[in-house]
């Protein structure tokens, strides 16, 4: 991946400056990190994100190692109500025999994400890990980017309260242009493997008390903004309220910050996926009659099922301007929304989309991403039909950002995933 080094630009001081900073903005600081410790490999004791894994893969990460971080980052069902409290002691045993050790000092870790994309053209995400002070959306210091679909928050909120740890970082958008070059790493990293998606994942430690200082003054010039792990923040804020009440108004608190990966908006660090809908409740002709009465037009012919599995759909999409339902038979038809019908809705398929559907008798939504698997369950009955939207750009997503708005639930999905596992926080 050595592809990135041309394009790096090395941090200079006074480089960084805020492109949003007309109300409050968050506090960013360094924290004494808890990592594994001894020689275990990351790419063995990591986990992807919880809300990702299934219990096969639950249970596949923990018979490839006995110390993986989703033993008690998402604790077993079938431990019953005690899973919590088990997960904490676990968590506990690990520090108390050296499997976790607490760093030394406050540092920030830069966090570096090597693919590449669907072109097969390399690819990266950077960004640092570290503590952010926690604020609601009406404060404007941390701003949800779209809306969220309803969801427990019982499980990571008891979770939260038995180990009062941050587990997983929350990702989000910095919209102060020059931190990826304030954060662009220099040598060898202190860890680096790759994943089952052959994603290059890569941490370096920041202790340099001048960069650190650099690094806190250039997130906490500007908001930011929730790219991923809304349910997390919104928990994070239920616990810090529950913390406060017990200990006062006035006593620093460790759940006053989370654990979060920020990450520069822009097209340089960001790559953008569309999560895309099944629909159930109405056969996919039935559907597209209705979505043609809705305000879209069917354009060109169908579009064969291989193109599908290929993935040469989404290039169809992007030139045609258009979405794609897809079929029983695995083929999808391209559909065009209509200027006029669509007048003051946002400018993303997934707003065309949930207008369309809300004068739709009967149509059920389930979200999945990835074009195979959304094929796949039409093909194998598990959904009536599936829609493909084209993804949310980048200059949307900052629009957005800069406006306030939010964009609808499940418009964006963040491609990679950091891993869990890199650096754990007390709270």
């Amino acid at each position: 991946m050595q592809e990135f080094a041309s394009r790096s630009r090395k941090w200079q001081p006074g480089r960084a400056r805020a492109t949003c900073n007309d109300g409050p903005v968050p506090a960013f600081q360094p924290f004494r990190g808890i990592r594994y410790g001894g020689d275990h490999d990351l790419g063995e004791v990591t986990s992807p994100p919880y809300d990702v894994i299934d219990a096969d893969s639950r249970a596949a990460l923990v018979a490839r190692a006995d110390r993986n971080a989703v033993i008690f980052d998402l604790p077993d069902e079938a431990d019953g109500a005690d899973r919590y409290q088990m997960a904490a002691a676990t968590f506990a045993a690990w520090r108390a025999d050296g499997t976790l050790v607490e760093d030394p000092a406050p540092s920030f870790t830069v966090y570096r994400m090597a693919f590449r994309d669907a072109a097969g053209r390399p690819a990266r995400t950077l960004g640092i890990l570290g503590a952010l002070e926690l604020s609601r959306p009406d404060e404007g210091q941390i701003l949800p980017h779209e809306h969220t679909t309803p969801k427990a928050k019982t499980d990571r909120l008891d979770l939260l309260r038995a180990t009062c740890a941050n587990l997983s970082a929350i990702w989000v958008l910095s919209l102060t242009e020059g931190l990826t070059d304030l954060i662009e790493p220099d040598g060898a990293p202190d860890a680096q493997w790759t994943d089952p998606d052959d994603v290059e994942h890569a941490v370096w430690r920041v202790e340099d008390p001048a960069r650190l200082a650099a690094i806190s003054a250039t997130v906490g010039s500007g908001p930011v903004v929730v790219a991923d792990g809304h349910h997390r923040y919104e928990t994070s804020l239920a616990h810090r309220d529950e913390r406060r009440a017990e200990a006062g108004p006035d006593t620093p608190l460790g759940s006053d910050q989370l654990l979060a990966l920020v990450v520069e908006l822009t097209d340089r660090e960001l790559h953008v996926a569309a999560i895309h809908r099944l629909v159930d409740g109405l056969a996919a002709e039935a559907l597209l009659a209705e979505l043609g009465g809705a305000g879209f037009d069917i354009v060109g012919p169908t579009v064969r099922a291989e193109e599908v599995t290929g993935g040469t759909v989404l290039d169809q999409m992007a030139t045609a301007g258009a979405l794609a339902l897809v079929a029983p038979d695995g083929s999808a038809t391209l559909l065009r929304p209509r200027a006029a019908a669509f007048a003051g809705v946002a400018d993303l398929d997934s707003a065309r989309v949930a207008h369309a559907l809300a004068s739709i008798d009967g149509a059920e939504v389930r979200y999945q991403h990835g074009v195979d698997l959304v094929q796949a369950a039409v093909v194998k009955g598990e959904a009536d039909a599936g829609l493909l939207l084209r993804p949310a750009t980048v200059a949307q997503i900052q629009a957005n950002a800069r406006s306030g708005e939010r964009m609808p639930a499940k418009t964006t999905f963040f491609h990679p995933k950091p891993c869990t596992g890199v650096v754990f926080r007390d709270c």
